[in-house]
């Protein structure tokens, strides 16, 4: 008889009589009356049971079981390393003074005991720098200068800066605050942004690109494009990052074959002739070189690039340097840092090497970066290392002087480079000068011309630089002193006087002494 046509009890009573008589029915009886066991109850617990003890051990402090203890341990690790975001995009504005940051309540006791109230009341602490500078108002013509220098203390409440020694002075010379305050109030966001804690993904630069893929040097966006940074639609990771980029993309862009500056725009023709034998070796044809014994070819010696007066620019992470590299693929360089301040900011690197035989002036040598970029810093004047011939020989194909805000004409640092200058018109290499301002680019340009007498050159025009800074920069020595990094761009070299066969006097007489043009 099938089992599907019995009812459930007619089914009950087959099974009791087809058991076999060994077996009781008290062996059943008892199994099925028996607490199950611990794994039972492990495994085969009701969901309302699970549910009701889970919130019970969740509340309790206990430690977790051996298998979970050490991914908790991470965890909490990882929590504690994890930096804590102290502002958000939306709450960057706050005071100096009272900022969450104690790295600016730093900077703000330093402005309140070196910055002075630039009120023409006051009397005048220094010379003015320029024809814009608020110092120079503080004269007695102008009917101030009665009461003595005072610090600043005042905030701005628009700017959060201390630009005023009192309530009344910052109220009385507020017209001409208001012509820098927006300015400053974006310094305050963007600094207050930079120990926000926030993630900064404008700081994840690009490695080494394929030969095909072209650079587009017109600006900043077609350069972050086609070297495929990721991409930056806001403007304050904007200025941000081109903070630190326009140290090494400002001497790319003038040296580079696709550079935006030619004829037409701001080169003269004895900088294109310098320009061309320095990209002559920073673009090399290709050799067909290998990594077999077949592929040997000779390589050319490293392009020497010499930052003189180097102060931030030493500072700066090796990876935006290899920016600069990354321009050149089939190029190498050596970039020299120079100048007592070379090591500012580098206070993990201290103390310095020895100075021995093999090293007499003390060089901190990195040469592991990438292969095709080594950097060398030397804390010492270059007039002193060019007197002894350190790196003698020099070479127009292979070496470029670069000088970032120099300061050449400005009354407190001109005369560090009295010494320096002749030195440099007498490699006639080419020198890269940038400046803050068009008045600070002028004002070295006039100072270079008067000392070298009519034996320098000017290879490139005075102007604003495509790859300045977008981010504007405070002095906290004068907060009314607000620039912005490698503003304009500008060269010059040592003067070159071509030599020529002497074919004899002129029969006209004329001429210089029968030296044919």
């Amino acid at each position: 008889m099938a089992a599907p046509n019995l009812c459930s009890k007619c089914l009950r009573q087959a099974l009791r009589y087809s058991l076999p008589s060994h077996v009781s029915r008290r062996t059943f009886a008892a199994s099925a009356t028996k607490s199950p066991s611990t794994e039972r109850r492990l495994h085969q617990a009701s969901r309302q049971r699970a549910a009701a003890l889970e919130p019970q051990r969740s509340t309790v402090n206990e430690p977790l079981p051996n298998t979970s203890r050490g991914q908790q341990d991470k965890k909490d690790a990882s929590q504690r390393q994890s930096p804590r975001v102290l502002l958000r995009p939306n709450n960057l504005f706050h005071s100096y003074t009272r900022s969450p940051s104690p790295e600016i309540r730093q900077r703000a006791a330093f402005i309140r005991q070196n910055a002075y109230c630039p009120h023409p009341d006051h009397q005048p602490t220094r010379q003015p720098t320029s024809p814009f500078d608020p110092e120079g108002r503080k004269t007695v013509e102008a009917g101030g200068a009665q009461q003595p220098p005072r610090h600043v203390s005042h905030e701005c409440p628009d700017c959060g800066i201390p630009v005023s020694c009192c309530e009344e002075h910052f109220v009385d010379d507020y017209g001409s605050h208001l012509e820098i305050c927006d300015m400053l109030r974006q310094i305050n966001e963007d600094d207050h942004d930079l120990v926000s804690g926030r993630f900064f993904p404008e700081f994840e630069y690009p490695g080494v690109q394929i030969d095909e893929a072209q650079v587009n040097l017109t600006n900043w966006d077609t350069l972050l494009y086609s070297r495929e940074f990721h991409a930056v639609n806001e403007d304050r990771p904007m200025r941000q990052v081109t903070r630190l980029l326009t140290y090494p993309i400002t001497v790319g862009s003038v040296l580079h074959e696709l550079s935006p500056y030619g004829l037409k725009d701001r080169i003269l023709p004895e900088g294109l002739r310098s320009l061309s034998a320095l990209r002559y070796t920073l673009h090399p044809p290709r050799s067909g070189a290998g990594i077999d014994v077949k592929g040997i070819r000779p390589n050319p010696p490293p392009m020497r690039l010499f930052v003189l007066g180097a102060r931030a620019e030493s500072s700066l992470p090796r990876e935006v340097w290899l920016q600069l590299a990354h321009l050149f693929p089939r190029a190498t360089f050596h970039v020299i840092l120079i100048g007592p301040e070379a090591m500012a900011n580098r206070d993990n690197e201290f103390p310095l090497p020895e100075r021995t035989p093999a090293n007499p002036f003390g060089a901190i040598v990195e040469d592991r970066l990438g292969g095709q970029m080594k950097i060398s810093t030397y804390v010492e004047y270059f007039h002193t290392l060019h007197a002894a011939q350190h790196f003698y020989p020099y070479d127009p194909y292979f070496d470029c002087f670069v000088l970032f805000h120099p300061g050449l004409g400005h009354p407190a640092s001109s005369h560090e480079w009295t010494e320096t200058l002749p030195q440099l018109l007498e490699t006639k290499v080419p020198v890269l000068c940038t400046g803050y301002t068009e008045f600070d680019m002028e004002r070295d340009i006039a100072w270079v011309k008067e000392q070298a007498k009519g034996e320098a050159d000017l290879l490139m025009q005075a102007g604003e630089n495509r790859f300045r800074s977008l981010r504007w920069d405070l002095n906290d020595a004068d907060p009314g002193d607000v620039s912005c990094g490698n503003w304009g761009v500008w060269a010059f070299r040592g003067k070159r006087y071509e030599a020529d066969e002497y074919r004899g006097k002129r029969e006209d007489g004329d001429g210089s002494g029968g030296w044919e043009k």
